[in-house]
């Protein structure tokens, strides 16, 4: 549609038409107008002059002239500015050129996405082109300034102006660090097609040499995973090749099956010290390589897999090491009756094989029997069931029997309440849960068995309410044993968020308990500690989770508090105890110091070994169009108590890429409920 203060045309063979007086142009969501038009009947395109508009859903454009080709869609600006719809995204060029789908390329240009009035960053490119509809931009002989001095140069640059993915270079990350020197990652990321992408990156560390890192992600119809692989061909170091491997699948099948593999591998028991970066990866002491099948159904699951580990800790001994299962296989049913009765069954065939000590079958089948009796505000429920558990063992020492067995019942009675008022002073409800467990074992001699996979777990609220004191089917705990405990929660009616949940347990036990793990005494004692939990949100922008454990001295403690009056104002505190081997603080927050600056940090101190674990101290400075992270973090780095030393320096352009070291992933970590995005 065209619209025209007043038209002049000429009509025959190619007639012309000019206009004058105010010109508008309507075309599906394309809007145009200019003080003065014309139309050229030769290029079948309609020229604009004089204060030319342009507007769609993702583009604003103004320029002094413009040309609409009607035949391929084409629109043309000279001596331009433009602005991108939904962002800040701005700039100028001496030429725009759209064509029909919406894509905009720019000869020499300036872009940036800085508010008018401030360009503290702009980058400059020969010319540069923006998808729209896609959400990419590409730039070549791309020059990106800051505060007018030149930081980076590149050929050919891909660059989000929105979520989608793209083919190209993605933002470089430069650190440093005592172990490896100073590094540089460079990540190349590849949109193979919509469900399938990779990322590749070499990283240069100065001390060690060129490593490469691949990641591939794939998802199909019934298929999902990511495979990834690090090579570092020289270590300088240790004058080495050195690798790591990664492989996640997962199959859903129509018919209740699923498929899992996870696979992982390093190339030496020092890996992750020298290349992974933090404690948490450097820790690791296991790990796992499994393939499983499992089934789903209302009444049957079912799980068969082989697992085997690779251990990564020169400290733990050839026998302590864990025992690979060639195979596994799992069943369990359960099926309601009437009455009430609910029955089930576990069994279990698996064979255990290791280097060293003795290996063989494990054979097990737990019938099950439970009534389920409940009403509005309790519960009963009576259950009996009979474990077998059968070896067929090889390297056992002459004399021992290769064939043991065990067979005994285990009988149970759960008893529970659940009674609730209204609390007349506020819109609030309070529960008052208590919760009785009587368990019955006797006891049976155990000790020609072997352990294969089983340990005895710390007590907690979970472990309270179990019937075997183990975990895994080498050991059943004989015992006599009553666990009582009682929750209060106070919820608020209108949102049913859970104000406060307060917990206490204890099991008191009616004789001592004979069966053991090798090397562990007999069991004496009358009653176990004490369990308490407390969670507690009444107060506003207040969180804090209590743990503690005791008998005559504390046994283990935890306790947990946030601060969180906005998005931008994090305190977190942290206390954690375990009676003879851990008693650490943690402090951490992100906390505004002026309306830009914001003051970042973490302090993990070891009370116990009075040392510091982690610290890192930082700020961030934000204005309108970009941001600026300087983070300096010292922190235990092996297994072995080195420590390493590294700082951080990360430029954030919003709505473009950042540059420098990727101090947000540290920061995210670290601080519990901290955000990277800049605002």
């Amino acid at each position: 549609m065209l619209e025209a203060g007043k038209v002049e045309a000429q009509f025959g063979a190619l007639p012309t038409a000019s206009m004058t007086g105010g010109v508008l142009l309507r075309r599906d969501d394309k809007l145009a107008g200019a003080d003065n038009a014309r139309y050229d009947p030769n290029d079948k395109a309609l020229h604009l002059d004089g204060n030319v508009r342009y507007e769609d859903p993702g583009t604003q454009i103004l320029s002094q002239s413009a040309e609409f080709a009607y035949v391929t869609g084409r629109i043309r600006f000279e001596g331009a500015a433009f602005s991108m719809g939904g962002s800040n995204a701005r700039g100028a060029a001496d030429a725009i050129e759209i064509n029909q789908n919406g894509t905009l390329t720019l000869d020499r240009v300036d872009y940036t996405t800085c508010p008018p009035g401030s360009e503290d960053w702009l980058m400059q490119g020969s010319s540069i082109k923006l998808d729209t509809r896609n959400g990419v931009g590409t730039a070549k002989g791309m020059k990106l300034k800051f505060k007018g001095v030149p930081i980076l140069y590149a050929p050919y640059l891909s660059f989000p102006i929105g979520d989608a993915r793209k083919t190209g270079l993605l933002t470089p990350e430069i650190g440093s660090s005592g172990r490896s020197g100073n590094e540089l990652r460079v990540p190349w990321y590849w949109n193979i097609a919509p469900n399938y992408d990779a990322t590749i990156t070499p990283r240069l560390l100065t001390s060690r040499g060129l490593q490469v890192a691949t990641e591939f992600r794939y998802l199909t119809e019934r298929n999902e995973g990511a495979l990834y692989a690090e090579y570092l061909p020289d270590d300088d170091i240790l004058d080495a090749a050195r690798h790591q491997f990664r492989l996640e699948h997962r199959t859903d099948f129509d018919n209740g099956w699923h498929h899992r593999i996870d696979y992982s591998e390093v190339s030496d028991s020092q890996y992750y010290e020298d290349l992974g970066g933090s404690l948490s990866i450097s820790s690791i002491t296991h790990l796992n390589r499994s393939a499983r099948f499992d089934y789903y159904s209302r009444n049957v699951q079912l799980l068969a897999r082989v697992q085997d580990y690779q251990t990564i800790d020169d400290a733990i001994a050839p026998d302590m090491e864990p025992y690979q299962r060639l195979p596994q296989i799992l069943a369990t049913g359960s099926w309601d009756v009437p009455f009430g009765l609910q029955l089930g069954v576990d069994a279990e065939v698996v064979k255990f094989d290791r280097d060293v000590g003795v290996t063989g079958w494990r054979y097990n089948v737990t019938p099950k029997a439970e009534v389920s009796l409940q009403g509005p505000g309790w519960f009963i429920k009576p259950a009996i069931e009979y474990d077998y558990t059968e070896y067929d063992l090889q390297n056992r020492l002459a004399g021992e029997d290769t064939t043991p067995a065990r067979h005994l019942p285990v009988s149970s009675l759960d008893v529970g309440l659940l009674l609730e008022r209204e609390l007349t002073t506020s819109n609030r409800v309070q529960t008052i849960e208590p919760r009785l467990l009587y368990v019955s074992i006797p006891f049976r001699d155990q000790d020609s068995l072997p352990v294969f996979d089983t340990i005895s777990p710390d007590i907690n609220l979970v472990q309270l309410y179990r019937k075997n004191r183990y975990l895994g089917t080498d050991r059943i705990g004989d015992t006599e044993q009553l666990s009582a405990g009682i929750t209060t929660r106070m919820l608020d009616v209108g949102t049913g968020r859970e104000l406060m949940s307060a917990t206490i347990g204890q099991t008191r036990y009616f004789d001592d308990r004979m069966v053991t793990l090798p090397g562990i005494a007999t069991e004496t004692s009358s009653t176990s500690d004490y369990i308490a939990q407390l969670r507690l949100s009444v107060f506003k922008n207040v969180n804090v989770a209590l743990g503690h454990q005791w008998d005559d001295d504390t046994t283990k403690s935890e306790a947990r508090l946030q601060y969180r009056p906005a998005d931008n104002k994090i305190l977190n505190l942290a206390y954690r105890y375990r009676a003879g081997s851990l008693e650490q603080g943690d402090l951490s927050w992100s906390w505004p110091l002026a309306s830009q600056w914001n003051f970042v940090g973490r302090y993990n101190y070891s009370l116990r070994e009075q040392e510091v674990l982690e610290q890192f101290f930082g700020l961030e400075y934000e204005s309108c169009c970009w941001g600026l992270r300087l983070v300096s973090r010292r922190h235990i780095s092996t297994r072995d108590g080195t420590r390493d030393s590294s700082f951080g320096l990360q430029l954030v352009l919003k709505g473009m890429t950042s540059v420098g070291t990727a101090a947000d992933k540290l920061l995210e970590r670290g601080i519990l409920g901290y955000s990277a995005d800049l605002r």
